[in-house]
């Protein structure tokens, strides 16, 4: 199995597209999934009208390097939100999509939407009448699209994907050849034991994201800093023979200042000797590049490390 990660490791640190492509390399690894998480709702060369021309030139920047994107994130949003919003969230889909075609990506994770007060049945059909809206694109490009599973206290206990029965039943009753499942360990972690939910996907699981939590919130962070179980997860992999890519997302490795899940607490008392008005020193509060490098590094030989316990790591 090949190792990659998210050039979402490194986007709060530099807009660059090829710069996060360059740090991810410099910690050793060659495959990358090209996260477009963020470009929705803020400047992105991704949506501008010489975008095809950056992305060549992005492909080619990885290439330079050895190195070749597998998989891709599209721009997060909430396709059940009926607002004006979810009219741009379409567009920007389908143009992470082309993106990816142009990248030579097989397939890209798009998350379903989520809702209130609706139950499985409903759900099922909302999020199909989402996907449906990308069917064309995905055709036209070969760009598989995969939803994702996620975890209770994200959602607000609404219904939402939870368990990979939920999942396969989804894919079989959208019925599209293009459509998948990626798996996220540390959603999956939180809900519990993972082995049997990742057996029911069957060969409906194209993508992993690899992360670890203390199963309590989602936070994304190192295998072994968390109490996700990764012999789970390398046993239902082996055991689905699953042959896509070991790909991290522990992109709060370093948990940045400001935090959905909390801020950092910041320096709020005036020191002696300071006047009421003084300017707080609160130097430490953001975690630097150099810190974010080496915990790079360190994700790549924790990946490694796992991938050859289990005699299946290929470079």
């Amino acid at each position: 199995m090949k190792l990659a990660t998210t050039t979402g490791d490194f986007a709060r640190y530099t807009a660059s597209h090829t710069e996060r492509v360059r740090h991810v390399y410099d910690a050793g690894f060659t495959y990358i999934d090209l996260s477009m998480y963020d470009d929705f709702g803020t400047p992105s060369p991704f949506f501008t009208p010489d975008w095809r021309e950056y992305t060549k030139r992005l492909g080619e920047f990885a290439a330079g390097l050895g190195m070749t994107f597998v998989q891709a994130h599209s721009p997060g949003g909430n396709p059940l939100c009926y607002d004006a919003s979810r009219q741009v969230l379409l567009e920007a889909t389908i143009r992470s999509i082309e993106v990816c075609g142009l990248l030579g990506i097989p397939h890209t994770v798009v998350h379903a939407g989520v809702m209130s007060g609706i139950g499985k049945d409903e759900y099922f059909e909302r999020n199909l009448e989402f996907y449906r809206q990308l069917f064309p694109v995905m055709e036209k490009t070969g760009v598989r699209v995969l939803t994702e599973n996620s975890a209770h206290i994200n959602m607000g206990g609404n219904y939402y994907f939870y368990n990979g029965t939920d999942m396969r039943e989804f894919i079989d009753y959208a019925d599209h050849p293009l459509l998948g499942v990626c798996w996220d360990t540390g959603h999956a972690n939180i809900e519990g034991s993972q082995y049997r939910e990742i057996l029911a996907l069957g060969d409906t699981l194209k993508a992993v994201h690899i992360n670890d939590n203390r199963g309590e919130r989602d936070e994304h962070i190192l295998p072994f800093a968390g109490t996700a179980s990764m012999d789970e997860v390398m046993q239902a992999l082996a055991d689905v023979h699953f042959d896509g890519y070991f790909t991290m997302e522990c992109d709060s490795m370093l948990r940045p200042a400001n935090y959905w899940l909390g801020n950092r607490r910041r320096m709020t008392d005036v020191r002696p000797g300071q006047t009421p008005d003084a300017t707080l020193d609160n130097r430490l509060a953001e975690p630097p590049l150099e810190l974010a490098k080496k915990a790079e590094e360190m994700l790549y030989l924790c990946g490694k490390y796992i991938l050859e316990s289990y005699h299946c790591f290929e470079k």
